[in-house]
């Protein structure tokens, strides 16, 4: 009789499946913050605080999801080198995860990426391997992950279903539990980016899940596939560009987009997305990142048009990372206007907003 065990070893995954557990266990869940629109307006604008993750982003759920994934599949070993294709937060918190259990991790990356995320990514103790043009960052790392017997994470194919959109403590969970005791309890709108689509799907299923009346916005910046593959109904669109914008949009639309259960489609320009990063940073106290000013420009013109329309109620958005990492780029007046962004309209469109309610976006 002949035998062949390929498995992983049990006892080093239940190992590093506690290992995980436990660095959940002793993390709090992340603030839901009100933005300080005026007082007598009858909406309330809310921001999820996903910057006070312990690696500082959004990033840092779908990287936990996506280890406990490839441990409870196999994929991941004791001696595999873990391979992800990421413009930056996601490596920095895939990162993270390696060294808690002991695992080399490598980045692909476009060599645009900013600097400072790159030091985030080696200060956990991960590598950093750039490619010239942003599209070459999927068959790249999968490359490497044949080369060196590693596993490629793929976190633009997983992030869907790696998240149990049910429940267990998700974003979307989180964010309805902790509006229950609030004037307006079930939002109107929730308004996300996306960079893999998992967050958007994982919001969109739930609220269909609960039966909540809540519909979900996608904001998407420029060069960005996925607003031209919503508008077409195509899941193959591509534009084959990189988004200035780090953290989300895509060039093209990726497996883990579920347009489905996206109600609207917003298109920001990138001189919105910085103006409004630099907007809120000055209202927050606290500087934020440019996909969070994305986000907000998105949910900005969603509370005027509640306003215009004589409706109360709320509406949610994400704070994704904070705007440290972005000192060099989006808080830089020399980068951005050797861009060629001129943030003055859109820096206009905000004041009459914060002013009048009205907008012109």
């Amino acid at each position: 009789m002949q035998y062949c065990d390929r498995s992983t070893p049990r006892d080093w995954v239940d190992n590093a499946v506690r290992l995980i557990d436990a660095d959940t266990q002793r993390s709090a869940d992340t603030h839901l913050l009100r933005y300080p629109l005026p007082a007598s307006w009858p909406v309330r604008l809310y921001l999820k605080d996903e910057s006070t993750h312990i690696t500082g982003s959004l990033k840092h759920r779908l990287a936990r999801s996506l280890f406990l994934y490839a441990l409870c599949n196999g994929w991941v070993g004791p001696d595999t080198t873990i391979i992800e294709a990421s413009s930056g937060s996601t490596a920095v918190s895939e990162a993270y995860f390696a060294k808690l259990l002991g695992l080399d991790f490598v980045a692909v990356m476009p060599a645009k990426t900013s600097p400072q995320k790159v030091a985030l990514i080696e200060a956990q103790g991960g590598r950093c391997h750039f490619v010239e043009r942003a599209p070459d960052m999927y068959t790249e790392a999968q490359r490497l992950a044949r080369e060196c017997g590693g596993h490629y994470m793929d976190q633009f194919t997983h992030a869907e279903r790696a998240t149990d959109w049910r429940g267990n403590n998700n974003i979307a969970e989180s964010i309805f539990h902790q509006l229950e005791l609030e004037s307006h309890p079930v939002p109107e709108w929730v308004v996300v980016g996306a960079g893999t689509g998992g967050t958007s799907a994982t919001i969109g299923r739930y609220i269909r899940y609960r039966r909540h009346a809540t519909k979900l916005a996608v904001v998407d910046p420029e060069g960005s596939a996925f607003y031209g593959g919503y508008e077409l109904g195509d899941a193959g669109f591509q534009t084959g560009m990189p988004s200035r914008i780090e953290g989300i949009g895509r060039p093209r639309v990726e497996p883990s987009f579920v347009g489905q259960v996206v109600d609207r489609m917003i298109a920001v320009p990138d001189a919105a997305s910085i103006a409004t990063a630099r907007h809120a940073s000055a209202a927050l106290g606290r500087r934020v990142g440019g996909s969070t000013g994305t986000n907000l420009w998105g949910a900005f013109a969603l509370v005027a048009e509640m306003l215009a329309a004589g409706r109360a109620g709320s509406v949610v958005t994400l704070l994704c990372d904070g705007g440290d990492r972005y000192s060099g780029t989006y808080f830089d007046d020399s980068w951005v206007a050797a861009q060629g962004i001129d943030l003055a309209p859109p820096a206009a469109v905000l004041a009459e907003f914060d002013a009048t309610g009205s907008w012109n976006g």
